[in-house]
């Protein structure tokens, strides 16, 4: 067996015992990750509607080549309060920003995309397997989403979010959308199907804040998502190994959702898009 297999074969054991052991998440877990929603939402508000237009002319030119070569590009974010890291005992911040251009959709193409909920299942699948438009007044949305992650294992989580979209001009629009609660399901579409408390579970998933700008420019429409999830944290004898490992999920969730936004605006035999009711 080479090093680099051995290092590999127990990063995967160790991840392994990590997860498949109960999580709980405390009282101030919850509290330090709503310091850094609240502390990156203000950076937000001060922000450039778009990410890449507020990078360096260098950094800038190189994201615009990912976008016209029709790839999703992306950045890890960490923000801080007063110039200090912000701390999470017993948990996970995953904090990243991305973004895709689609020659040729409109803004409000794109934005139903998004509000088509009922369909989510079927667009996004296998990242979400159940979806569902609970409530909605205006353009303020209650939907029912179950995500299935997979990386070694499978882990399964019914999700009950609130939606909002702003239009904050002619040729743009945001939205922020926030879980409400997040449940993990033991022994998915089984009739041993159940969630575990929530709280009290793998800690795989226990927030995510989703914050997505659409703009209409440059003969297309930009579609940019930044991602904010906490999760369990790593035990400290192994957070330099197994850290980058789990940390590769949400970037890859994120990955994968943009790169389906932009497939399905993009395909020419795509499916009509339904304004959501």
């Amino acid at each position: 067996m080479s090093v680099r297999t051995g290092v590999l074969s127990t990063a995967i054991v160790a991840l392994l015992c990590a997860q498949t052991s109960a999580a709980e998440l405390q009282p101030r877990t919850a509290a330090a990750f709503d310091r850094y929603v609240q502390a990156a939402e203000g950076h937000m508000r001060s922000a450039s509607f778009l990410w890449i237009d507020g990078l360096s002319e260098a950094e800038r030119r190189e994201k615009r080549g990912e976008l016209e070569g029709g790839l999703v590009a992306m950045q890890r974010l960490e923000v801080k309060d007063a110039g200090k890291e912000i701390e999470i005992p017993g948990g996970l911040a995953h904090h990243w920003i991305g973004a895709v251009f689609i020659p040729g959709a409109t803004v409000d193409r794109a934005v139903a995309l998004l509000q088509d909920y009922n369909r989510h299942a079927d667009i996004f699948r296998p990242a979400i397997t159940r979806s569902s438009i609970t409530n909605r007044t205006g353009d303020l949305f209650r939907v029912a989403l179950r995500f299935q992650m997979k990386k070694v294992i499978t882990v399964v989580v019914n999700t009950d979010n609130e939606a909002r979209f702003t239009r904050v001009g002619p040729d743009r629009v945001q939205s922020r959308i926030i879980s409400l609660r997040v449940a993990e399901v033991e022994n998915p579409d089984t009739p041993r199907e159940q969630e575990k408390p929530v709280g009290q579970d793998g800690g795989y998933l226990w927030r995510l804040n989703t914050y997505w700008h659409f703009l209409e420019r440059d003969g297309g429409t930009y579609v940019q998502c930044e991602a904010i999830s906490l999760t369990r944290g790593i035990p400290v004898g192994f957070r330099w190994l197994i850290g980058p490992f789990v940390t590769s999920i949400p970037r890859e969730s994120l990955v994968f959702t943009l790169d389906t936004v932009r497939k399905t605006l993009s395909g020419a035999g795509a499916a009509p898009l339904r304004p959501a009711s």
